[in-house]
């Protein structure tokens, strides 16, 4: 059976399901479009394209035509967990019946975590979406019935981020919603803050914006003029004491739920956006309360088709499972010939290792790009991970702010040696701390780094090249950071590429087996 799913709205993607396996999520995103780009007419007949013959199954992934007031649902709509808006009818395709699925955008979340687990189906689950609306927990039982446990915050994801626009004097007052970019960058700066004594003007503000209604009305800026925080700078101590204390305020309240109300010691499934803050996934972790925790590297709505197309499947066949890779995006395209400024030749691994840790800064793409947000090691920029100078350096090739930390790439089984960890991260969502403070560059403030590890397995290109590194220098660990331009999706094509490394300095890219180098 052949599913083709899409999702409308913001983290716009198409996915194609075939017989249990995820043939390829393309998000709108990806190539150099706009971050969180809503999916297009081009997206939609480009991702039809590579599909071979008409699609049995044709999914479209709830969602609204308004909201704030909430209203006019696309499909099944948002809010159902239990599938009681699940649309199922015959449709048309080129001459050809096909049916016509939908079900809402809170299941996608949740069959789309369960489906891409490791856990096998009949397995009962714990599920958490929380997201910039969704704040709750359900149960899945072994029939993959969802029953709704409870809510304990409406809109984590936008209360998050509201925080860090709150304190931001160029962010402007009358303002109608949040920047979608703002929770990861409040992320960076709560490791910055202290633990000193709460004061009665922090509780205040959090206990206001924690009990806001996020269903009913979004936060806005300007109804907080008189909070002392109000636009009092990202850079001040007390703001990023502040950000510390809120975040660790949200994952109370919902830790606080889940101790009192999952108590069967089951797996934890996490999605949503908030499913991408490192903190709070180690946290999960930490709590004890759950005999394992799942977050799948597309927990944000760039998830949200794949969970779809699952559901279906699963309506359709019974199977609630996925096979899936994270390099389930497209292929690099070669649009160009030698690029100006570069001379082509064949890549060597050790080579480029040696490039590494002489202080180069390199490209580096191999085959499809990561479904997600997070460069894994395919569409990718590396560096060695010694040097606070490297650390400035990418985030300025990044035209990032000097506070956002940079995250390291390394061999699985370097792991336990550098880092204090509950296991492996293949997928960057946790935070580890650091053994050593030979890695500057990917140390974070607060002695953590978000690691992504690699077996063999998992990626044979850059764990060649971390070998390559380690041999070299003791360290199978590099900076790795996202291959885009600022405010884009990730590179991928090679006239985009070309043009970033000569407007940013790099000192040459890997493409496949060649090596382009800067002269």
């Amino acid at each position: 059976m052949k599913i083709f799913a899409y999702k409308p709205g913001h983290d716009g993607h198409v996915a194609l399901v075939q017989d249990g396996s995820l043939v390829f999520s393309i998000e709108a995103e990806k190539d150099s479009g706009d971050r969180y780009a809503p999916l297009s007419s081009e997206n939609m007949l480009h991702g039809l394209s590579l599909v071979d013959g008409i699609p049995d199954v044709v999914a479209v992934s709830g969602w609204l035509r308004s909201f704030r007031p909430m209203s006019g649902p696309v499909g099944g709509g948002y809010f159902d967990a239990e599938g009681a808006t699940i649309i199922d009818r015959p449709g048309r395709m080129l001459g050809r019946d096909i049916r016509s699925f939908s079900s809402s955008h809170e299941r996608s979340h949740i069959i789309g975590s369960y489906a891409m687990s490791p856990f096998p189906q009949g397995q009962p689950c714990y599920a958490l979406v929380w997201e910039g609306v969704i704040g709750a927990f359900y149960r899945i039982d072994a029939d993959l019935k969802v029953t709704a446990l409870g809510t304990p915050m409406s809109g984590p994801g936008h209360k998050y981020g509201f925080l860090y626009g709150l304190a931001d004097p160029t962010y402007p007052a009358d303002a109608r919603k949040s920047r979608r970019e703002d929770a990861g960058k409040l992320m960076a700066l709560a490791a910055f803050g202290r633990d000193d004594p709460e004061t009665l003007q922090e509780r205040v503000l959090i206990d206001r914006i924690l009990a806001h209604d996020a269903v009913a009305a979004p936060l806005r800026k300007a109804d907080f003029a008189e909070s002392p925080f109000f636009n009092i700078g990202l850079q001040t101590q007390a703001f990023r004491t502040l950000a510390r204390r809120f975040q660790n305020a949200v994952f109370e309240r919902f830790h606080d739920f889940a101790r009192r109300n999952l108590r069967d010691g089951l797996p934890l499934l996490v999605s949503g956006g908030c499913g991408l803050n490192c903190d709070w996934n180690s946290a999960w972790h930490a709590t004890g309360l759950f005999a394992d925790v799942f977050v799948p590297p597309c927990a944000n709505d760039s998830g949200s088709a794949i969970g779809t197309a699952a559901d279906a499947q699963f309506a359709y066949t019974g199977n609630a499972k996925l096979e899936w890779s994270v390099y389930a995006g497209e292929e690099f395209v070669i649009d160009t010939g030698r690029p100006d400024g570069f001379e082509p030749e064949r890549r060597d691994d050790a080579g480029i290792a040696g490039r590494l840790a002489a202080g180069d800064v390199l490209a580096w793409v191999q085959g499809r790009y990561e479904i997600g947000p997070r460069a894994l090691g395919n569409r990718s920029l590396l560096a060695a991970p010694f040097t606070a100078e490297t650390h400035a350096r990418l985030n300025a090739i990044k035209r990032r702010e000097a506070f956002r930390p940079i995250a390291p790439i390394m061999l699985e089984d370097e792991l336990d040696r550098l880092f204090e960890n509950h296991g492996p991260s293949p997928h960057m969502l946790y935070f580890q701390t650091a053994k050593t403070d030979a890695l500057k560059a990917v140390t974070h403030v607060d002695g953590t780094a978000r690691v992504q590890t690699v077996n063999r397995g998992q990626n044979a290109q850059i764990h060649e090249l971390l070998t390559a590194f380690k041999r070299l220098t003791g360290y199978g660990v590099l900076c790795n950071t996202s291959l885009n331009f600022n405010g884009k999706g990730f590179i991928n094509r090679l006239s985009d590429l070309a043009r970033y490394a000569r407007d940013t300095g790099l000192d040459g890219f890997v493409v496949g087996e060649t090596f382009y180098r800067k002269v």
